[in-house]
């Protein structure tokens, strides 16, 4: 096969990656497409973490800081090791293949202990945020039979779990990280007591078998259930190698809870696959001073946020941090304003390169590595992606137009697409129509390939005839000096039927008063075409989120409908 490949082009990535993935590359080295091998059987946490403790066991894996300022340097031997521990350990409690567990570990080390040693058992991992409520817990239980849960000491996460149980039966297990607890099990006291020894067998799981699981963030509706392969973790390496830009000698922060999707595509597998260590901060309270100080401190090379967060960073003055060990910058999980990008790049001198993945993908739409970002855009279809832009009654558009985001899949499952949502337990639901994965997310592509994010399908807004994209709406609004954050969302109107409201954030030291409110919507008047122009405006302390960090327009929008 290999032979077969190198003759088309194709030759071997670098370090240990090079016995799956195979990758052309233009003159100027950009990536043209890739290829996937001798991934049957692949299961992450042996051929990639157990075969790094074997080529380079003292490499370091993960910087760790808790809040406290405590640092750990963590080698792949060491997690090895751990992990190891870790899968004897649930073992003993009785967590086998199959079994769903729960994990709530915020950003603490353990969870990438536990994550592998679930790998290496076969039982299925399901990440899940501390920010979740006894109702959020019940539901995940019931709809996703979970066998145990795994959890931090910290805040109220396992009081929420505990009142959950009350009407839940279905755990094996209830593990706690941190602190003892009565009725839990302690995984700092337990683990010691275990082998650093586990054997992969016939029985190990790998390839197509299911390995992870997600809730979707649910910006509109409940969270559905998204399940993933063992094939996941390969769909991150042009993540990891062509989007963070990582640097095997260097150090790659990515922030995120390990509740969300972003922690794997950011501090867990692509950026293993290339050898790079990952840099974790444990904060207990997010403060963007603290964020730049330690990128300043671990001379971070690469380093990858929400939009919200470079929102907030560009309010700062960055010029006081010496940030110049910085290469490369990304963001993904909703659209960047081209203000922030510009006040970025004037303050560091760097440019950030955006992407586009969901739950259900890796990472899709890119400024990969060599492409000349358009403040803006998501950039250009990955190679591992066939992606099109797909009208209503299933033709393709013309470039310009906007249409719904599609991922074809008649020659191959790519890497890293999800194999479906789980409507109850082994029971898969595939969400491919006509060939097509559609993605539910809306945008344009220019003439040179470009692609520009529009909005949610449900997020479109019909206005005097005309629909129109929240989000570039939100990029004018975001030129106001003191916007710190902004959601453009309908309110019912009698005349035009949906008419346009702006729910700002104000930036530090200026106050939302009528003064301000009519010196915004005269500012909407002279720069705004009136059929996208904002008619009501209103001043908020902070914008309805998801555990994730995404904008949840659909509670915007609900409120303000309700109110008609």
């Amino acid at each position: 096969m290999l032979n077969a490949y190198e003759a088309e082009g194709f030759s071997p990535e670098d370090g240990i990656a090079g016995k799956y993935v195979l990758s052309s590359k233009t003159e100027s080295g950009q990536l043209k497409d890739i290829k996937f091998i001798n991934d049957d059987n692949f299961n992450f946490a042996f051929d990639v973490v157990d075969a790094l403790a074997e080529k380079c066991p003292n490499k370091t894996a993960m910087i760790h800081v808790d809040y406290k300022g405590k640092e750990r340097k963590i080698s792949f031997k060491n997690m090895m090791q751990y992990s190891n521990k870790a899968a004897n350990y649930f073992q003993f409690l009785g967590i086998k293949k199959g079994d769903r567990v729960l994990l709530v570990l915020k950003r603490h080390y353990q969870f990438w202990f536990s994550i592998l040693a679930l790998h290496k058992i076969g039982a299925i991992a399901i990440p899940a945020s501390f920010l979740l409520t006894k109702k959020d817990f019940e539901y995940r239980f019931n709809a996703a039979d979970i066998s145990a849960v795994i959890a931090s000491s910290d805040g109220a996460i396992t009081k929420e779990i505990d009142k959950a149980c009350k009407s839940y039966e279905g755990l094996k297990a209830k593990v706690v990280v941190g602190v003892k607890k009565e009725g839990w099990s302690s995984f700092n006291n337990d683990i010691k007591y275990f082998s650093s020894t586990f054997k992969r067998t016939a029985k190990t799981p790998g390839g197509n078998d299911p390995m992870l699981m997600f809730f979707t963030s649910g910006t509109t509706a409940y969270p559905k259930m998204v399940v993933h392969s063992y094939k996941y973790p390969l769909g991150h390496y042009i993540t990891a190698k062509y989007w963070h830009c990582v640097d095997p000698e260097g150090v790659h922060f990515t922030i995120s809870d390990t509740g969300w999707g972003k922690a794997l595509w950011g501090k867990l597998y692509g950026q293993w696959l290339c050898e790079a260590p990952v840099f974790t901060y444990d904060y207990n309270e997010f403060f963007a001073k603290e964020i730049l100080q330690m990128i300043e401190k671990y001379r971070i090379t690469t380093f990858c946020a929400p939009p919200t967060v470079y929102r907030v960073l560009v309010h700062l003055d960055m010029s006081q941090f010496d940030l110049s060990s910085l290469q490369t910058v990304t963001t993904a999980g909703e659209a960047l304003n081209p203000e922030i990008y510009a006040k970025f790049k004037k303050a560091t001198g760097l440019d950030i390169m955006e992407g586009f993945g969901q739950t259900e993908t890796t990472l899709t739409i890119a400024n990969l590595k060599g492409t000349k970002p358009r403040p803006g855009s998501m950039g250009k279809p990955s190679p591992a992606y066939d992606v099109k832009v797909m009208r209503s009654d299933g033709t393709f558009t013309d470039k310009g137009e906007t249409g719904e985001i599609v991922v074809g899949v008649n020659k191959e499952i790519p890497r890293g697409l999800f194999l479906g949502y789980e409507a109850e337990k082994g029971k898969v639901k595939n969400p491919i129509r006509d060939g097509y994965y559609h993605t539910g997310d809306t945008a344009y592509m220019d003439k040179d390939g470009y692609l520009w994010y529009v909005g949610r399908v449900d997020d479109i807004i019909k206005s005097a005839g005309y629909r129109v994209g929240p989000f570039e709406i939100e990029n004018e609004v975001m030129k106001l000096p003191y916007v710190l954050e902004c959601a453009v969302t309908s309110v019912p109107d009698k005349i035009r039927g949906q008419a346009i409201k702006a729910t700002i954030v104000l930036a530090d030291g200026y106050v939302g008063d009528d003064e301000l409110k009519k010196e915004t919507l005269k500012y909407f008047r002279a720069n705004m075409a009136s059929y996208k122009r904002p008619k009501l405006v209103e001043f908020v302390d902070e914008l309805p989120k998801t555990t994730s960090g995404k904008i949840r327009r659909a509670e915007i929008k609900e409120k303000d409908w309700k109110k008609d």
